[in-house]
């Protein structure tokens, strides 16, 4: 294919200090955007690499998890950390160890968990309702990041469900308390990851929040879907989550499409086999045992091998995985001639799941305040769970 180019689709991104030559963010994903996972992805490509989400009140408390999900390669720049958190004090302490003891280049604020466990106690994606709340942990992290230079973003959902809606809301207000960015998941907390991102949504924000960048996230499974979402929307960059599970290459399509370039990744069966094991390296020298980073991969085996022939057997056993031994084993099992499948290997990666009605505290909907009542059950809601 023609590795001729023409004029960039964005200019490069620019939250606060940073400048990130290809706009494109590495949502963070809980037991997927690991270190090991970062390095893979920006072996392919380019663009923001966020870690795992870790709670405030681990990173205060100093859980050996916590320090591990934070930790970066030495090569790796921007060094970028995502916090949730549902008390202002606690993220505001947060953030402060992450900059004071330079951890991080740059915190980003996760407000679109999903998760009942944590929207019934009113935390992630609902949290935005109780917009005095929402302000304040906003503006306390902004106030620790402050002294030493470091950007922080906001990363969101819709709202609770189509009538409880607070996107627009929140990004003036976290464009009011000094965020360098805000990033929409155009979906609310009640669609789960089910039917389709309304892009619409974000190209609302992006009229209404007009001195920062805004962001999309939301149904990017290739670098088409990057491309259109820009032209559709006027977003800034885009945010790619569940599109790069097992596709890690898609960075280096998201770059060559950004820069104007009509080059895409398209592997055969030896040069998925060969990330795969790349892969299983950098998680057993991340983890530092080899028992558990195989196990650790096992859940990426259907996404790298989506719409390969492997049979169904093979596939179960690579589901099982255990060892670097075992894995080279079953590697040298395919058919390493096999090219690339096409539209069987492409498009929605994951389990989309149904609408799902938002577990609330009771009450939760009756005032866009926070009472009493509900300040020790937030507390209760941050807990390690994935963002949305």
């Amino acid at each position: 294919m023609s590795e001729q180019t023409s004029a960039n689709v964005l200019p490069p991104l620019r939250i606060g200090p940073l400048t990130v030559d290809t706009p494109v963010v590495l949502a963070p994903m809980a037991g997927v955007t690991n270190r090991a996972f970062r390095r893979l992805c920006r072996e392919h490509g380019a663009g923001l690499y966020v870690a795992e989400m870790v709670t405030s009140r681990a990173l205060v408390e100093r859980t050996p998890e916590s320090l591990r999900i934070i930790r970066h390669d030495e090569d790796e720049r921007p060094r970028s950390v995502q916090v949730y958190g549902v008390d202002p004090a606690t993220v505001g302490a947060a953030v402060r160890m992450l900059v004071d003891e330079d951890r991080a280049d740059h915190v980003d604020l996760n407000f679109g968990c999903p998760v009942p466990k944590v929207t019934r106690k009113g935390g992630g994606a609902v949290l935005p309702w109780k917009r005095g709340l929402f302000t304040a942990i906003v503006t306390a992290a902004v106030q620790a990041a402050a002294p030493r230079g470091v950007p922080v973003t906001v990363k969101m959902r819709k709202g609770i469900d189509a009538e409880h809606l607070t996107y627009v809301e929140a990004g003036l207000i976290a464009q009011d308390a000094g965020v360098a960015a805000v990033a929409l998941h155009a979906r609310t907390a009640a669609d789960y990851y089910s039917g389709t991102a309304d892009w619409d949504a974000i190209a609302t924000l992006k009229e209404a929040v007009t001195d920062i960048p805004v962001l999309g996230n939301g149904d990017i499974w290739s670098a088409e879907d990057a491309v259109e979402m820009v032209r559709r929307t006027g977003c800034d960059g885009v945010v790619v989550g569940r599109g790069c599970q097992g596709r890690p290459w898609l960075f280096a399509d998201l770059a060559a499409a950004f820069h104007g370039s009509p080059v895409r990744v398209r592997p055969g069966m030896a040069q998925v086999a060969a990330t795969v094991r790349r892969h299983a390296e950098l998680m057993v020298e991340d983890l530092e045992d080899e028992a558990r980073a195989l196990r650790e991969l096992r859940k990426h085996m259907a996404w790298y091998f989506k719409g390969y022939v492997v049979g169904g057997e093979l596939r179960a056993q690579l589901g099982l995985v255990d060892s670097l031994a075992r894995l080279d084993e079953l590697l040298g099992l395919l058919d390493l001639e096999q090219p690339y499948p096409g539209a069987g290997a492409e498009g929605q990666r994951g389990r989309a799941g149904s609408p799902k009605r938002p577990l609330l505290p009771q009450g939760w909907l009756d005032s866009r305040e926070l009472g009493a009542d509900f300040e020790r059950a937030l507390r209760e809601a941050e807990l390690s769970v994935s963002g949305g």
